[in-house]
């Protein structure tokens, strides 16, 4: 799991953060003051990305970016109730990677994240199988540069499989992964969703059938005979 640093002085934001993101396969270190942030970096050394409130006492998030910056090269995100563009100047010219407006709107920061760690890796967002395109910055979905109009689930769910092909999921699996911890959804909205998927890639003839298979009594995998 990838490890993701939260420097919030308020715990209950904290909490948020980490309900949102351990779903999506983070594993969340919460701190509740920038000066506690650094000393974890001084010990541990490792984080594949922070998300830094900026008003807090002692040391606000500006101070805290900069002092991460002399020593560590780890992608930031400002958290913030502000949203002047002064501010969000300030934060980048200091070193941050990016900027989020408190309230968010978790799929956006999720988004966010997902973008600030592709652009580190040098990753282009694009995942290939066979003729079909996922555009991870764009959620689009093509086949043979035929668009293919999917939800944002279905492009969540089709990107989970080719991700980890040859790997079986079971529905409970998807439905934590997909839609949280929280969601009051069931078994047969993922079998919904499969569905509508597949009728989707049937109709560009990619043949889908081969590769996205029902495992009776379990789940789902996307399935490589290639690999």
């Amino acid at each position: 799991m990838k490890k993701i640093l939260l420097v919030d002085d308020e715990p209950r934001m904290l909490d948020l953060l980490s309900l949102y993101l351990t779903p999506k396969g983070y594993s969340c270190i919460k701190m509740t003051t920038a000066l506690q942030a650094i000393h974890y970096l001084q010990e541990e050394k490792k984080a594949e990305i922070i998300l830094l409130d900026v008003m807090m006492p002692e040391m606000d998030g500006w101070e805290a970016c900069q002092e991460i910056r002399k020593y560590w090269d780890i992608p930031i995100i400002m958290l913030t109730a502000r949203s002047e563009k002064n501010d969000i100047v300030k934060g980048l010219n200091m070193g941050a990677d990016d900027y989020i407006s408190k309230p968010f709107d978790e799929e956006e920061l999720l988004a966010r994240i997902d973008a600030v760690l592709r652009r580190k890796t040098g990753y282009t967002g694009i995942i290939g199988f066979k003729g079909l395109e996922l555009n991870e910055d764009s959620f689009s979905v093509s086949f043979n540069n035929q668009q293919i109009p999917v939800t944002p689930k279905e492009f969540a769910l089709l990107a989970l499989l080719l991700k980890n092909q040859n790997k079986v999921f079971t529905r409970e699996h998807l439905l934590t992964s997909i839609w949280g911890y929280a969601a009051q959804a069931e078994d047969r909205t993922i079998d919904s969703h499969v569905r509508n998927l597949r009728d989707k890639l049937r109709k560009t003839e990619f043949p889908v059938d081969e590769y996205l298979t029902t495992v009776w009594g379990l789940g789902y995998k996307w399935m490589d005979k290639d690999s």
